[in-house]
């Protein structure tokens, strides 16, 4: 009869409960982890758990009303796809609906309103230089508070980076101490130069008490809205800066780090959104800034810094600050005592976690080609999808019962391995599911919970592949331990290419498709993937323990193994070569 070869074959025939140990350790450690993190089952989608529904309608700028076309819409879904998925908001779902619609659908147990926040954010960001600043409702000044700080940019300044260590909250001013009026002419110089910050706070100390008569109306204008900006009301704040161009002087809000709403005075767009490559939140625990989101510049970006904070350098406060506007708010307002050149700076102040990671997400996902106005928010609840949940697993569990049935008929005691083998891979499914919904936002939807019952027939062909395997070997009258042994090599082969072509058709079906047929593609390569983990580690070694037991060793009846059920030949012997004659004459 023929021996099991000697190396690894002999190896991993010795020492199967290595790798029996090895899965059951990682189930448990895995379980504990579930059991740890409080999410014990996975998160559910918005077809499943119900959620919330989101119509953003597009509304063209004045004379771009043939901005809104096919192609800023497909435009403006991914970048909305992308913020959704930057909040850990997975299986969310972002198309359009007609010509002009856009239709999130955001599942239960998620930020719905910062998602909200953020879907429909134009995301305009701007650099504009300060001209004057004032907490709105105090008297008019011109000089900021102490707090904006130019020694942070200095020190960064020695950096490789260029980080601008810079608050997140616009300036105070408690105490002005300059007068309505000279504000008023410091403002009037400022744009008359055009905006420039190079207009220096020395023309706001020769100036007269009142404008001068060649203001030009626009700039009368401005100062008007200056002047009559309450930021302490919301109505104002919504409104205020919101429609400015780019290329035009504005007013603006911005809440400082005492909770005081501060009113702004803003030259034209230094550097705008485009321009910064990257932003992150980081948790700085070199200094005490806590969260900053930092910011890299493109190459034309970093020149356009550059300049603006070289020129920004020359002048006294506020007119050496500049002012970091988000869709016509003011994040932050930092001075500068020279040119930043490293391509690089840093937004620090009083962020927690959440506002640093939300307004790094905004900028780094960039701005939207067009501008949205929120049509309706509603509630989706989850009666529907309850109920075809329900369906799908009654439909689920007639299929596991009929492939059990199946095992029990044809394989009979063979089936002892099968059916623990398909309970590990379901056991090891749920709980990796419920895992993944903190740690990438994965939400199990519909289409998901096909993968998953489609997964059964996947794990359950390998089990058949290799039994059969075994019975060949059978046949060709090897006894049970060899025959393991020597069908497992054949076996494994023909697993490994069928589970890959599942895999491979589970990744074309996850990057090529949107929406919830990810769901499925993610679930079915995740359960292909398992089915060789559990194949490997569990259904391969306990096959090997239980063919040196009697009952499967001696070919029972019931084991699945009869050697005379199967039509097996007579048992493998080895035969010796017959002696060679010996010559009399020798003898």
């Amino acid at each position: 009869m023929a021996a099991p070869k000697k190396g690894r074959s002999a190896s991993a025939q010795s020492k199967p409960w290595r790798s029996l140990a090895l899965i059951l350790i990682a189930i448990v450690a895995l379980t504990g982890g579930m059991f740890a993190s409080g999410h014990t089952t996975p998160r559910l989608g918005i077809d499943l758990a119900g959620g919330t529904s989101i119509t953003l309608r597009a509304v063209p700028e004045k004379g771009q009303e043939s901005a809104i076309n096919k192609t800023n819409m497909n435009t403006a879904v991914d970048i909305m796809n992308r913020r959704v998925n930057g909040l850990g908001v997975s299986e969310a779902e972002v198309q359009t609906q007609g010509d002009k619609n856009i239709i999130v659908n955001i599942p239960k147990g998620t930020n719905s309103k910062e998602a909200r926040d953020q879907v429909g954010t134009t995301a305009k960001l701007y650099f504009r230089p300060v001209i004057a600043t004032e907490v709105s409702g105090g008297a008019a000044t011109a000089t900021p508070s102490p707090s904006a700080s130019s020694s942070a940019s200095g020190k960064a300044t020695d950096k490789a980076t260029d980080k601008a260590g810079s608050s997140a909250s616009p300036s105070t001013s408690a105490s002005p101490s300059a007068s309505a009026s000279t504000q008023g002419r410091a403002v009037t110089d400022a744009l008359k130069a055009d905006s420039s910050p190079s207009a220096s706070s020395s023309a706001a100390a020769s100036a007269s008490p009142t404008p001068s008569a060649s203001v030009d109306p626009a700039t009368a204008k401005l100062q008007a809205q200056y002047a009559a900006l309450d930021c302490s009301k919301k109505s104002v704040r919504s409104t205020a800066g919101k429609s400015a161009k780019a290329t035009e002087p504005t007013v603006a809000c911005g809440q400082n780090s005492g909770g005081q709403w501060q009113k702004y005075v803003l030259g034209a767009a230094a550097v705008d959104g485009t321009d910064v490559k990257k932003a992150q939140a980081v948790f700085n625990t070199t200094t005490a800034a806590g969260w900053t989101v930092t910011m890299e510049f493109t190459n034309k970006g970093s020149k356009k810094f550059g300049d603006i904070t070289g020129e920004l350098a020359k002048n006294q406060q506020p007119q050496n600050q500049f002012a970091i506007v988000l869709d016509g708010e003011v994040v932050s307002d930092p001075s500068v005592s020279q040119a930043l050149t490293g391509g690089s700076a840093e937004i620090s102040g009083s962020f927690g976690q959440q506002e640093a990671q939300s307004l790094a997400n905004m900028l780094s996902y960039g701005a939207l080609p067009l501008t949205f106005k929120e049509d309706s928010v509603t509630t989706v609840t989850a009666a529907l999808g309850g109920e075809q949940l329900h369906a799908g697993l009654i439909a689920g569990a007639i299929g596991l019962a009929l492939v059990v049935i199946y095992l029990l008929i044809f394989y009979r005691g063979l089936s002892v391995i099968a059916i623990p083998s398909l309970l590990v891979s379901a056991a090891l499914t749920y709980v990796i599911m419920a895992l993944l919904g903190p740690a990438i936002g994965f939400a199990l939807n519909l289409p998901a919970v096909c993968g998953a019952i489609v997964a059964i027939g996947i794990t359950a062909d390998s089990f058949i592949v290799f039994f059969e395997r075994i019975r060949d070997e059978i046949r060709e009258g090897r006894s049970l331990r060899p025959a393991v042994e020597r069908a497992w090599p054949r076996a494994r082969r023909t697993i490994l290419v069928s589970d890959f072509v599942s895999f491979l058709a589970a990744a074309v079906l996850f990057i090529v498709t949107v929406g919830k047929v990810q769901g499925f593609a993610f679930t079915l390569g995740l359960t292909t993937v398992l089915d060789v983990v559990v194949v490997f580690l569990f259904t391969k070694p306990l096959m090997t323990i239980l063919a040196r037991k009697k009952f499967f060793a001696n070919g029972h009846k019931f084991s699945g193994l009869d050697p005379k059920a199967l039509g097996a030949k007579p048992p493998l012997r080895r035969t010796r070569r017959p002696a060679a004659p010996v010559d009399p004459k020798e003898a």
